[in-house]
């Protein structure tokens, strides 16, 4: 039966071949596909079913159906024997239907006369496409070479759908490719940008999904799996001194490598007509199914190991590299499942944007679009499969959107919306050079977040007065080992000399959390962003604390230093790290080097606690800064990385403002310099906010000076203030609508 059923299979397949070299049109095309499938599965009834969207199937072929539900029918997800298919994406094998949990009568196809149903996923790389149905009036189980069978079927036909065929609106179909798409995601980098696709790593596009010859298939599976076998070997010959956890994944890739139920299943995959990369694709889509059901992250990070086998199996047995030569465009948006911060500075400021379709809003990629100010888009699913080098796209960093082969309609308001903001940033050009006064005579100082050379010339373009941020960890992230003194104190030196005069506030190293260095033991722990990270990291490894220090202090040469440490919970922390930092001073001095005309040596206040230390901290610290991001998340218990909660709590909550009222009147009883450091400083309605709470000094990246300048230059932070005490008064949650009405009458 099993020989039977395989060259039925395989005379299938070179059927389907056939179908998709038809030049017919798309809908013709599916009909003629299920009366092959329906006549070689002895079954009446072939059914295609494809996602219309995320939520919803529709019928778009049948043999043995009422052709007049084709296009009419609609599903979602889960409903029905056909929902459940494509929502578990598990086959779903019935001899009687209607006593099937789940079913549901759909009177308009005339199915009731058909008992048996067999349903079977099309998924590509674990991307549900929709579900193929066979059903048959006589009540019978199919057989598990039948259900095999189909599903290789399914596989095929998810490859024409990816290269050829998917519906559209009403009847007729066109290439998936050619579709204007939207996607959602969630916003990493403020920004918005037009441009062309980019593929960072390009996407293997299997063209043969039938084999002609299955011998010929299982010799070339063969010589490429010994390729594949050798060049794990050889990685892990070079690995030396790679870190236990390096080896760990080179010994899992060598595992997979060596795995012979792997190569069964894809000999096997073979033997029913499938080419050798339509049987490891095959293989591919079935390991990220699972990824998407296992809640174990070990095993889901061993599925990722063979996820990428399989890429680097595809790329051998197909010749596509991983670039496919494809020339860069003159606006390159580019576009990648995730990509490290090294591999992004070799990209530069060359890049409109950025999509991913992985990646978090604290991660290395992010900081470095950051400071790179490169629109950012995160979460974009599907964009790997969906988008080809050179689709016009726009990014739509403000919503969080992304408009790929955008139709002329979405184009004209896009555009529209730049040139908005494009007169917008003219008007902020014209106050760069005028102070942030406002109209109650108040002066703001506006100064800018940093972490590269790159970023310096905006200090004068911008209009900032000073750098109230230099970030010194992203000089490790992109190193694969520690920089050496020398390297980070020509930098350092550098970057003072592009401040000229202007004040450079520099944070020693911030890591652990989210950012973890490549050269660094990752460390396991249940709540990072909670651990072993930024100064805790310094006082438990001093020596990278001194070396940063001296590399600041040897950079200064005389030249006044400002320097601040994150993350500090408690005044003994700071007081610990303050007491290192003037022993190295002392220590330079001794040797002979160039002191700092004036040193000041200050703290990031990111933890409730630390508002509450002791007034000798206040009186000890020669500034503090608010690092808004992480004080937000720890303030509300709310991590900024878990998108079901990061935006659940607005900045203008009345407990925070209050809070944040606290801590300004601490350092205005010591005298201590204030200032507050994040993405919030830098939207105008919250820098309003801070300002009527008493701050007076705002570090922000550099495109929102000017909207900030402008919002705090027409605004009277009296009468804001007024609004806000109201509106804590009256016991609301968020003094957000208050203040937006308020401006609205101004």
């Amino acid at each position: 039966m099993a020989e039977q059923t395989e060259s039925e299979s395989r005379k299938l397949l070179g059927r389907l071949r056939e179908a998709l070299a038809d030049d017919s049109a798309g809908q013709a095309r599916l009909d003629r596909i299920t009366h092959l499938i329906a006549d070689s599965m002895q079954t009446e009834v072939c059914s295609i079913y494809l996602f219309r969207d995320e939520d919803t199937l529709e019928l778009c072929a049948t043999e043995g159906l009422n052709p007049e539900a084709v296009h009419q029918t609609r599903l979602k997800i889960g409903e029905g024997l056909v929902g459940r298919v494509a929502k578990f994406t598990r086959p779903i094998n019935a001899a009687n239907a209607p006593q099937t949990k789940g079913f549901r009568f759909m009177p308009e196809t005339g199915e009731e006369i058909f008992s048996s149903f067999l349903g079977v996923p099309v998924q590509r790389l674990g991307e549900r496409l929709g579900v193929l149905v066979v059903q048959s009036k006589e009540e019978r189980e199919f057989s598990n070479d039948e259900v095999y069978a189909l599903e290789v079927v399914a596989m095929v036909l998810a490859e024409m759908t990816e290269l050829g065929a998917f519906v559209g609106e009403g009847a007729a179909l066109s290439p998936l490719h050619k579709q204007p798409t939207m996607i959602r995601g969630d916003i990493a980098q403020e920004g918005v940008a037009e441009g062309h696709i980019y593929l960072h790593e390009a996407r293997v596009i299997v063209t043969n999904p039938i084999a002609d010859d299955p011998d010929v298939e299982i010799k070339r599976l063969n010589e490429a799996v010994e390729m594949l076998r050798v060049s794990v070997d050889e990685l892990l010959e070079n690995a030396g001194t790679a870190d236990k956890e390096q080896l760990q994944v080179l010994e899992a890739y060598r595992m997979f490598a060596n795995s012979k139920g792997w190569m069964r299943r894809m000999t096997e995959d073979i033997a029913r007509g499938l080419s050798a990369e339509a049987a490891v694709e095959k293989e591919q889509s079935t390991a990220r199914a699972r990824m998407a059901q296992v809640p174990d992250a070990y095993l889901r990070d061993r599925l990722h190991d063979l996820d990428d086998l399989s890429n680097r199996l595809l790329r051998i047995l197909t010749g596509q590299g991983q670039h496919t030569g494809a020339e860069m465009p003159a606006d390159p948006i580019l576009v990648a499942r995730n990509i490290g911060p090294g591999e992004l500075l070799e990209y530069g400021r060359s890049l409109k944007g950025i999509i991913l379709e992985e990646g978090s809003v604290g991660s290395h990629a992010t900081i470095v679009a950051r400071a790179l100010a490169i629109p950012l888009i995160i979460h974009a699913t599907r964009i790997t499969n969906e988008a080809l080098n050179g689709d016009h796209v726009m990014i739509d960093g403000e919503q969080g959107i992304v408009h790929l082969r955008p139709d002329e309609t979405v184009v004209g308001a896009f555009r529209d919306k730049m040139a908005m903001q494009a007169d917008a940033q003219e008007r902020y050009s014209s106050i760069r050079d005028k102070p942030a006064e406002t109209l109650s005579g108040e002066f703001i100082q506006l100064d800018m977040n940093a972490g590269l050379m790159a970023d310096l010339p905006s200090l004068d373009n911008s209009g900032a007065e000073g750098v109230g941020l230099f970030r010194t960890e992203l000089q490790f992230l992109i190193h694969n080992k520690m920089p050496k003194r020398a390297e980070l104190a020509s930098l350092y030196s550098r970057v003072l000399d592009a401040a000229h005069t202007k004040p450079v506030i520099f944070r020693t190293l911030d890591i652990g959390s989210d950012k973890v260095l490549p050269f660094m033991k990752p460390q396991d722990e249940p709540n990072p962003a909670l651990g072993w990270r930024a100064i805790r990291v310094g006082l438990d490894k001093p020596g990278v604390l001194r070396m940063q220090a001296q590399a600041l202090l040897r950079a200064a040469n005389g030249r006044p230093l400002m320097v601040m440490f994150p993350m500090v919970a408690q005044f003994e922390e700071f007081k610990a790290a303050r007491d290192l930092f003037l022993r190295e001073v002392e220590r330079e001095g001794r040797l002979g080097h160039s002191l700092p005309g004036i040193l000041e040596i200050g703290a990031m206040l990111e933890t409730p606690s630390l508002a509450f230390a002791p007034k000798q901290f206040f009186d000890l610290a020669d500034f503090i800064s608010i690092g808004g991001n992480d004080l937000k998340q720890f303030f509300f218990a709310a991590d900024r990385e878990n998108e079901l909660v990061r935006k659940r709590y607005d900045t203008l909550n009345v407990s925070f403002l209050s809070f944040i009222e606290q801590i300004v009147e601490r350092c205005a009883t010591s005298n201590t310099k204030l200032s507050f450091c994040g993405e919030d400083a830098g939207r105008p309605l919250e820098a309003l906010c801070f300002a009527a709470m008493g701050l007076r000094t705002l570090s922000m990246r550099p495109a929102s000076i000017g909207p900030v300048k402008h919002m705090l230059r027409r605004s009277n932070l009296a009468d804001v203030r007024q609004v806000i005490d109201d509106a804590r008064n009256n016991g609301v949650q968020s003094v957000r609508p208050s203040l937006m009405e308020y401006l609205k009458s101004t």
